[in-house]
Parts: structure tokens; C-alpha cells; sequence
């Protein structure tokens, strides 16, 4: 374990395969080189090394590097002014749900130098506040869907005749009167139909309108997979272009890859996935939560001989932190409602 381990932080460091000579002088290794080079063809013969060139150096694999993973490293703790930074690189501008988690992606892809991915489902808590619509031309409305967490969806609809100003004014009181409250999520076909069917004589003029409201609360709902620092992809030497290239079009075959479902840091290595299109590539990701429940993943994209001591405390943080963040508004209104009754039952 000690020569594993050893292996696999002296190609995390150089790049380089490692040899039995280069081990027989680290000071916690004291064997002789013909025991390290013995130990070396074991470990290869068992899958944890593999033996890239006619060399004595070896490299980690996918199997190798999980191992020393999950047994024999010990992580690097962040620094009081790097938690300063990472905060202050979360917070800035952030006003809805959706900017924290692109501020916490942006600003892991600036520091780990990967790519980062973050999928979100924090639509799944929120509830429309409001829908309006607005004339931009002839026949042309755009039509605006606001959310409780900040979202806000636009579509532009070509109507067949122009909207009188009375047809407008009826159709948002409608479409606020009956989807103010609801999470897109309880916007389904049968709900809908009774919609269009609560329209009455306005259901022929204004039916193409509703149903943009509902193709925009299904927009909110797909799980939506967004990936920062692409081009620390491009500029990585250890990724062939080629895959980084089929990658950058396939995004979404990260969504079979990923599940959120987990909890802690979770691994996956391209090569042991078989399916991905960077082969020599790792995940490393954690789960975000808000109000108790996942609401999506945040973590990186990076070559297998990624420096994993410093890079999960970072995912660690950034993913406690988003989970601080994104809850931090239902616990406010917990701590008010709870303020509000200790001054009631004071006042009695």
C-alpha cells in the first residue's frame, strides 16, 4: 500500500511513470529495489498499474487510483483566507438560486483549472408568482413566467390576430388567478385541459398563449446540466482533442453519468464508465441540498492524475456551502415565524 501510494503521488506530481529507482529514495519505503520492482509487477498483474511503455515506470489506473482514494489518502485542509475567497466568489452578484450555483461553478473551474458541470433542480421548489404578457409588435406578445426563487422564463409568441388591450387584461388575471401558488411540476396534461376548457369564449384567442405557460413551467422542470472553464478541456495535454471536441457536443451524455442520488463526494473515472467520451477523465462531485432535500450536483471534470487531496476539500466546501446558501431563506422565515410568536405569547 505505501508503494501504491507512492506511485500514485509521484505521477500526480510529475506526469511521469514512476520507477523503482525513483521510490527506493523516498525515506518511508525501506526495501530494497528488487522488493519494489517484485511489488510493482504484483500490483500491475492485480489491475492497479498499468505499464505504458517499454520503461520500468509504472502508472496508476482507474482501479489504482479509487483504491488510493478511498484508502490511502489523507486530504489537504483549506486555508482560512482560500474560504474567504471562495465565499466572496459565491456571493458576488448572486440574487437568485440559479446565480449561487453558476458563481460556485464558475469559481471552481477557476480554481481547480477544470472544467466544472452543476445540474440544478431547484425548480422543484419553487412556485409560479407570476405571469404577464407584453406586446413587442405586430401580432407578437412575449410572455414572461416568474418564480418564487428568482427565475424568470420568456417566450415570444406569434399570434394569427392582435390581442385587444381587454383580451390581455383578461388573460393574465386568469393565468394569475389560477397558476399563482403552483409548482411547475403540477402543470400536466389534465390540468391544463381544464384550463383551456376555464378560458370559455376566450379559449380560441388565447389558448396558444396558455399553452406557451405550460411548454415554459417544462422547460423549468428538465434537469438542466451546465458546464463551466470548457476550455481548460481544450488546454489539457493528458486529453486528446478529439474527445475533448465530441464531449463539447454531447454535453448531455453527462446526464447519464451523473446521479445526485448520493450523498458525500462520489468518484467516476471515463475509462471505468466506458461510455464517456473522454476516456482518461474523472468526476469528482458532491451533491447539493436545499431545505433537507438534493436539489442537484456540483464538481469537476479533469484528467485521472488530478491532485484529489486539494480537489474534493474544494468540492466538500463549495457544495456545504451552496446548501448554506440555498436554505438559507426558509430558515429565515422559520426564525421570524418563531420571533413572531415569542412576541405574541409576550404581549399575552
Amino acid at each position: 500500500m505505501k508503494i501504491l501510494a507512492a506511485i500514485v503521488d509521484e505521477y500526480i506530481l510529475t506526469g511521469e511513470p514512476v520507477g523503482s529507482k525513483a521510490l527506493a529514495q523516498k525515506p518511508d519505503i525501506n526495501v530494497s529495489s528488487a522488493t519494489i520492482r517484485n511489488t510493482m509487477a504484483a500490483l500491475e498483474q492485480d489491475g492497479y498499474l498499468d505499464h505504458p511503455h517499454t520503461s520500468a515506470g509504472r502508472v496508476p489506473t482507474f482501479k489504482g487510483y479509487r483504491f488510493y482514494i478511498d484508502n490511502l489518502m489523507s486530504t489537504e485542509p483549506v486555508s482560512k483566507e482560500d474560504l474567504a475567497d471562495f465565499d466572496e466568489r459565491i456571493f458576488r452578484d448572486a440574487v437568485t438560486d440559479e446565480d449561487i450555483i453558476k458563481n460556485a461553478s464558475s469559481a471552481l473551474a477557476e480554481i481547480t483549472k477544470c472544467a466544472t458541470f452543476s445540474t440544478n433542480h431547484v425548480s422543484q421548489f419553487s412556485v409560479i408568482t407570476k405571469v404577464d404578457v407584453i406586446p413587442t409588435g405586430k401580432r407578437m406578445y412575449v410572455l414572461l413566467l416568474i418564480t418564487s426563487n428568482g427565475e424568470v422564463k420568456n417566450r415570444v409568441c406569434r399570434m394569427e390576430f392582435d390581442l385587444s388591450h381587454e383580451q390581455m387584461e383578461f388573460f393574465t388575471r386568469f393565468v394569475n388567478t389560477h397558476l399563482q401558488g403552483v409548482n411547475p411540476s403540477e402543470m400536466t396534461d389534465e390540468y391544463m385541459s381544464k384550463l383551456v376548457e376555464a378560458l370559455g369564449s376566450y379559449m380560441m384567442t388565447l389558448s396558444p398563449l396558455l399553452n406557451a405557460v405550460y411548454e415554459l413551467s417544462g422547460e423549468m422542470m428538465r434537469e438542466s446540466i451546465d458546464v463551466k472553464g470548457e476550455s481548460n478541456l481544450l488546454t489539457c495535454q493528458e486529453f486528446p482533442m478529439v474527445d475533448v471536441m465530441k464531449f463539447l457536443e454531447q454535453k448531455n451524455e453527462l446526464a447519464m453519468i451523473l446521479d445526485s442520488a448520493f450523498s458525500g463526494i462520489n468518484i467516476k473515472f471515463g475509462a471505468e464508465e466506458g461510455t464517456f467520451a473522454i476516456s482518461n477523465s474523472t468526476f469528482v462531485s458532491a451533491s447539493y441540498y436545499k431545505d433537507g432535500k438534493p436539489a442537484g450536483t456540483l464538481g469537476v471534470i479533469g484528467p485521472m492524475r488530478l491532485d484529489y487531496r486539494k480537489v474534493i476539500p474544494y468540492i466538500e466546501y463549495f457544495s456545504n456551502k451552496v446548501t448554506q446558501m440555498l436554505s438559507q431563506d426558509e430558515e429565515s422565515e422559520q426564525l421570524a415565524q418563531i420571533e413572531s410568536e415569542v412576541e405574541k405569547n409576550g404581549d399575552d
